[in-house]
């Protein structure tokens, strides 16, 4: 069951107070949790970061194409998963996403293209009509 938004407020209220109280306490009840995980993953892809690099390097003097190509692909394939480590990470003091580092988040209603547009109309016949 799903907290209420009052709830959720009141939970947030007592974090925020907890970490401004004692920050180190704090982090320490948060364990490995979201921001740990997204870090160690932002240091993994950088160091793929550097061996892809290297490869392309070895590749360019060893004159192997091949080589070069799996160096970039390495690079760029880390770099992807760096900008998105990053911007995952949670700030320090703010809540992560319950369930842990793989939670699904639950999917927003989409509003159909049709539903915006009625409302637009709507909208703009209020305002024409309230003149």
């Amino acid at each position: 069951m799903p907290l209420s938004e009052h709830e959720q407020r009141m939970l947030e209220q007592m974090e925020r107070a907890l970490y401004a109280e004692d920050p180190k306490f704090a982090t320490a009840l948060e364990g490995s949790g979201l921001r740990t995980y997204t870090r160690r993953r932002v240091y993994q892809a950088v160091a793929g970061f550097l061996v892809g690099i290297a490869l392309l390097m070895a590749g360019m003097v060893a004159k192997q194409v091949w080589l070069s190509v799996v160096g970039f692909l390495v690079m760029l394939g880390c770099a992807v998963l760096a900008v998105t480590g990053w911007r995952k990470a949670p700030k320090p003091g703010e809540q992560p996403a319950a369930g842990g580092p793989h939670a699904r988040r639950q999917p927003r209603q989409k509003r159909s293209m049709m539903d915006r547009i009625e409302q637009r109309w709507q909208r703009r016949r209020d305002e024409q009509g309230g003149q």
